[in-house]
């Protein structure tokens, strides 16, 4: 492939002027997405509800709140609340009431509202960028039945969710071949700038991940939202993507990859130049290693960079510790892209190039173990900060998919452990005693070459010509003498199919000569098939709740959490089998924490009246402590309304409450919620 770059003159000078600027740029980037980077626990799960999920109030609320554990992202429509018509009740404005550690979000309802069944449809987007939804129901007065279906699908669902889950596998592999290939050349093979095979493998990754960048940002605002492919060109939802920081996180990918867009010019122009105008291996390294240097100092500023766009954005950038997990999922991005993408390079390189040096192959070798031990550390501490926990390694989906990943890399350094010792015999073999006298037209040469074929001479062509029994065409000597070329286009474009079939099968012949050649050739070819169902696994992965949270909200289970600064208030309905024993108990426990609390109960009655129960009473029990149960008798402030004050919990943890309940003489029931208290 040719590119046009600077002349040669000009390299120094533009690697100078480049590298500057871009460290400039990629640290403003990086600032401005480390400012929006908040610690968080990995996908935001929803802790706490007003009204709760099932409760049946007294009275038509004001407002619905939502509380999450983490900071979430929601709109003017995130919450809806629909009657049992299909009518939506709320007034659409989003309320923020988050305060301190408190992440919570509500929306006003109309006044008025009738006795029924609604429904709370709510949709966010949590810290690390993934959307997120859920919906359940409340009952004002008596539940009723309801035209309202909850929604089957998840957030991000669809065909949209396709889309987008598309374009997120193509820039993975799409950055790790850039990076990869890129790597491979400065770092083992210098001379695989000038080949064509892998300028075409390394512009046709950019032009990939380029692509899904772009595919990427067009399609956040339905991914998150509404889920039609119609909202990809509203500009009002590009707009606001652009305010978030995953939106932040994809313009800064497309600014570095313009520069990255440089960088490959300059490879393939500038250097390719410098390569293809030097003699041996001695002078080619001393007229390249300055721009060698330049261009692998900016190459691994913009990799780094791209890198972080990824780290700052998604499961790296919540969590703990995350000033110690985005650096350690920037390395984790880039050995990964080191490894693999190389791997495809040096694939591409013995099938296309029949002139790759022996020592190349080598420096990969050396190049992929340093990888696979950085990929080993960071992964390892990965696996930890996303697990936690034996039980929640070998019991999520998070961990069963890290052990497959871990399975897989196990495998691939075996098939590694394979290409070394054929890279091994490539460099003890002597490369003449590998070779057969292979005749067709081309000089092949010993030294430290795999196969090293010099450029055939054109005059190939017509011993073609002369072999398929054209007529008219003179014996031209396949060496000595070039070959004419027929004034009729159609016998030309012939020739030309023929030279290249020539040119082939020559290529072939002299690859296929060595069997050390072929045999590194397949078990490279088995080490890129796994490599590429394990980008697949681990893309899989940036998409799967982490172990950690699944078991933390596993621990909640149906419990009411105790949200900071806030009272934990329950509804239990109740039915004591007799005349009139139909019910619910609204319960508050002030502020809801360690120590004294205050506590208040409200009676209602089938119709929604307060209900005078002959007796109430509750019974507080922590049965992880063995604690309890702790009895309560509270006293009748009004009809309908019981209180105590300096009700003692002792411990922090999740605290059952029993709740007795009696509306005659003989008819009584016990209705229970666990509430956690901390």
């Amino acid at each position: 492939m040719t590119a046009t770059a600077p002349a040669p003159s000009t390299a120094r000078a533009l690697a100078t002027a480049f590298l500057p600027r871009l460290a400039l740029v990629l640290a403003a980037l990086l600032a401005t997405l480390f400012t929006a980077a908040s610690p968080a626990t990995a996908h935001a799960a929803l802790t706490a509800s007003d009204p709760t999920d099932g409760a049946v109030v007294a009275t038509a609320p004001a407002q619905v709140s939502l509380s999450f554990s983490e900071q979430v992202a929601m709109g003017d429509d995130s919450i809806r609340v629909l009657d049992p018509q299909g009518r939506r009740v709320d007034t659409g404005e989003l309320r923020d009431m988050c305060s301190g550690n408190t992440v919570r979000y509500g929306t006003a309802l109309h006044s008025g509202l009738p006795n029924g069944t609604y429904t709370v449809a709510w949709q966010a987007v949590s810290a690390d960028s993934h959307p997120i939804s859920g919906a359940f129901t409340f009952s004002i007065g008596v539940p009723s039945a309801t035209e309202v279906s909850l929604p089957t699908t998840r957030a991000g669902g669809g065909t949209v969710g396709i889309a987008y889950g598309v374009a997120r596998y193509a820039a993975y592999a799409g950055f790790t071949v850039l990076v990869g290939g890129a790597a491979f050349i400065l770092l083992c093979w210098r001379r695989g700038a000038a080949e064509r095979p892998l300028q075409k493998l390394v512009v046709r990754a950019w032009v990939t991940l380029t692509a899904a960048t772009l595919a990427m940002l067009v399609l956040r605002t339905p991914y998150t939202g509404s889920g039609r492919f119609a909202d990809a060109f509203d500009l009002a939802g590009l707009r606001a993507v652009l305010e978030t920081k995953t939106g932040a996180s994809l313009v800064s990918r497309l600014l570095l990859l313009g520069a990255a867009a440089l960088f490959v010019a300059v490879l393939f122009g500038v250097y390719a130049r410098r390569l293809q105008g030097a003699g041996t291996e001695e002078d080619t390294a001393k007229d390249t290693d300055d721009l060698t240097f330049g261009l692998a100092i900016g190459g691994a500023v913009v990799s780094g960079g791209i890198a972080a766009t990824w780290a700052l954005s998604e499961h790296a950038s919540t969590g703990i510790q995350p000033g110690l997990a985005m650096p350690a999922d920037i390395l984790h991005l880039l050995a990964v892209a080191t490894w693999l993408g190389g791997l495809s390079a040096l694939l591409v390189a013995l099938h296309k190039v029949p002139g790759i040096e022996r020592s190349a192959v080598r420096r990969f070798s050396r190049v992929a173990f340093v990888s696979v031990v950085v990929l080993a550390v960071t992964g390892v501490y990965q696996a930890w900060r996303q697990t936690g926990s034996w039980s929640a390694l070998t019991g999520t989906e998070y961990g069963r998919l890290l052990l497959l990943k871990v399975a897989l890399v196990a495998v691939l350094l075996g098939v590694a452990y394979m290409s070394r010792k054929w890279t091994a015999r490539l460099a003890e073999t002597p490369a003449a005693a590998a070779e057969p006298d292979v005749k067709v037209g081309a000089q092949v040469t010993a030294g430290d070459d795999v196969s090293r074929e010099t450029r055939p001479d054109i005059s190939g062509a017509s011993d073609t010509e002369g072999a398929s029994g054209s007529s008219g065409s003179s014996d031209v000597s396949r060496e000595t003498e070039p070959a004419t070329v027929p004034a009729d286009p159609e016998r030309a474009a012939q020739l030309a199919r023929q030279r290249a079939a020539l040119e082939n099968a020559r290529e072939k012949r002299v690859r296929d000569a060595d069997p050390d050649r072929a045999g590194l050739r397949r078990s490279v070819l088995v080490e890129a098939a796994i490599a590429v169902v394990l980008l697949v696994v681990t893309t899989v992965l940036t998409s799967t709740e982490p172990g950690r949270t699944v078991e933390q909200e596993a621990a909640r289970g149906s419990t009411a959490t105790a949200v900071p600064d806030r009272a934990v208030k329950i509804t239990l309905p109740f039915d004591t089998g007799g005349p009139n024993g139909k019910g619910s108990v609204r319960l508050e426990l002030d502020p809801g924490r360690v120590g004294a609390n205050t506590l208040h109960l409200w009676a209602d009655s089938g119709d929604g009246q307060p209900f005078a129960l002959p007796e109430i009473k509750v019974a507080f029990t922590l049965p992880a402590k063995d604690i309890g149960p702790l009895p309560v008798v509270p006293d009748q402030a009004s009809p309908g309304h019981w209180t105590a004050s300096g009700v003692q919990l002792p411990l922090a943890g999740e605290w059952r409450i029993d709740v007795t309940v009696r509306t005659s003489d003989i008819d009584q029931t016990t209705v229970q919620k666990t509430v956690k208290i901390g």
